[in-house]
């Protein structure tokens, strides 16, 4: 199937509601209460992010807000699920697998209770991202090619040694922290339309979607992803968490498959999103260029994803919307490729360079 055409087929499944549960109706998801305790949770240690005009604006033709999760301790969204999560954990430690950003966060927020870290990671997450984790203070345990093998890992783990698991997002604490930027959001600008959400194993997703919807029903909610290895846009598309291939990505933050026993956050975004977009490579290369440029920003692949449908003419807005820059941990060898507009190697395709233009 085509990007096109599954982007269409998930969208034309979220538009009809009746096909799966609403989502106080998903047993064990979270709910309002819950996202609002992890606000108090969180507070003075992973909260209250800027949110900024973008330069960009003025080009898009809408009002849009960036949400700069990069700014966090760790350098990405991630943080507020993990110290929510790490923080209600009794035992000896915690272990969890990861693209990176979750590792991290969790290994941060282990270290600040006085806890062990251990982080399966696959063999395709960035160097950058596995010393990131190290620095941290966390075990770090490389398992095969894909996030599924890192989870067998983690799982193994948890049960050999006794440690606690914190799953990167289907999972109710991890969901509710993550929830706390819908919050911020709608509390900065009542006035939002839409919401712009990088799309991947749904937990920023389903808990933004939580908590904006909670606050104002009829905001839009969009989620974007590359088109290689869209792992819950195939889920949305099939109407159940189906096995995708990883394959390497500038935007490898949003790499990995969902779990095929999902039972969160896939329920979370069928019954909460509205639309999915998917963008190529190429259009995320030149939003990473764009929001270098424009403004002044470092930003991960997988953060802009929602800047490229933009500038690709993908998304059509008519007021106010704001998306989440989720993360500033690139590889910082591949970013300096792209912002000089030379190519780049991802895996099997060769992606040509292109200068920025303004």
């Amino acid at each position: 199937m085509s990007p096109e055409n599954l982007a269409s087929a998930a969208t034309r499944r979220l538009a009809d509601k009746r096909a799966g549960p609403a989502p106080d109706a998903i047993p064990g998801a979270p709910g309002m209460s819950d996202v609002m305790a992890a606000a108090a949770r969180i507070r003075g240690l992973a909260d209250a992010t800027p949110l900024v005009p973008a330069a960009l604006s003025d080009r898009l033709g809408v009002e849009l807000l960036l949400k700069l999760e990069l700014c966090q301790p760790t350098g990405a969204f991630k943080l507020r699920g993990a110290v929510n999560a790490v923080a209600q954990v009794e035992g000896p430690g915690v272990v969890c697998c990861s693209t990176g950003n979750h590792g991290r966060a969790v290994a941060f927020a282990a270290r600040q209770r006085g806890l062990r870290a251990v982080v399966c990671l696959s063999e395709l997450v960035p160097q950058a991202k596995v010393e990131g984790i190290r620095a941290q203070g966390a075990e770090v345990h490389l398992a095969g090619r894909s996030q599924d093998e890192a989870q067998v890992e983690a799982t193994r783990l948890a049960e050999a040694e006794g440690l606690i698991e914190i799953p990167p997002f289907d999972n109710a604490h991890v969901i509710a922290g993550q929830g706390t930027i819908g919050l911020e959001l709608l509390s900065a600008r009542p006035d939002l339309e839409a919401l712009i959400i990088p799309l991947s194993g749904g937990g920023l997703a389903a808990g933004i979607a939580l908590a904006a919807k909670a606050i104002k029903p009829g905001i839009r909610i969009i989620g974007v992803s590359m088109d290689r290895g869209a792992a819950m846009a195939e889920a949305l598309a099939a109407g159940h968490p189906v096995y995708v291939t990883e394959v390497a990505s500038l935007a490898d933050s949003l790499g990995g498959g969902i779990g095929l026993q999902n039972a969160l956050s896939y329920p979370l975004c069928a019954a909460l999103l509205d639309e999915v977009v998917l963008v190529s490579e190429a259009e995320i290369y030149r939003a990473m260029q764009a929001v270098f440029h424009a403004e002044r920003l470092v930003a991960e692949g997988g953060s802009v994803v929602g800047i490229a449908a933009l500038l690709a003419g993908k998304l059509k807005l008519t007021g106010p919307a704001a998306t989440v820059l989720t993360g500033r941990n690139v590889d910082m060898a591949q970013f300096k490729r792209v912002i000089n507009g030379e190519p780049v190697t991802l895996g099997a395709l060769e992606l040509e360079g292109q200068h920025h233009e303004p």
